[in-house]
């Protein structure tokens, strides 16, 4: 797996100064961390919020295998809205961990708006009935539309 080290100055303040190894995570683990943090429609399976955020926190956690020994960077540092890390070091750990993972914040976005995309044209292959325009219910299982012709 590939792994990226960077040394911290004192650029971001005295508590973060120190080395910093990153390593990509698997498949497995990313999937896993979208999951926790991402709600579906129970009825469409549709997405219906994901905590960007926390994502993105966890999968810093996740990729950071090395740190000062003090331990500046923890998860709860890392989501904090109060005293939380400074935002270029969130930002440039964002980037590391993108990298390693093999996913661009451009790769993202795509992937999240064409699956949106797709989502909202597909059939739901869960209903058996669809009414029809005059109001009958007919079975659709299985079966090709029959037109119907319908007098004004």
């Amino acid at each position: 797996m590939r792994k990226e080290t960077i040394e911290i100055g004192d650029e971001f303040g005295e508590e973060y100064k120190g080395r910093y190894v990153f390593q990509e995570i698997s498949w497995a683990k990313r999937s896993r961390i979208i999951q926790k943090h991402t709600k579906y429609s129970q009825v469409t399976g549709q997405v219906q919020s994901s905590d960007y955020v926390a994502i993105q926190a966890e999968t810093i956690i996740a990729s950071l295998k090395e740190q000062p020994p003090h331990k500046p960077i923890t998860l709860e540092k890392l989501l904090a809205e109060e005293n939380g890390i400074p935002i270029g070091l969130g930002e440039l750990f964002s980037r590391i961990a993108n990298r390693l993972n093999s996913l661009s914040v451009e790769e993202a976005r795509f992937l999240s708006e064409h699956s949106a995309e797709e989502n909202r044209t597909q059939p739901s292959q869960s209903i058996g009935f669809a009414k029809s325009s005059v109001g009958q219910s007919r079975n659709c299982e299985g079966s090709q539309p029959k037109q119907s012709s319908s007098s004004s």
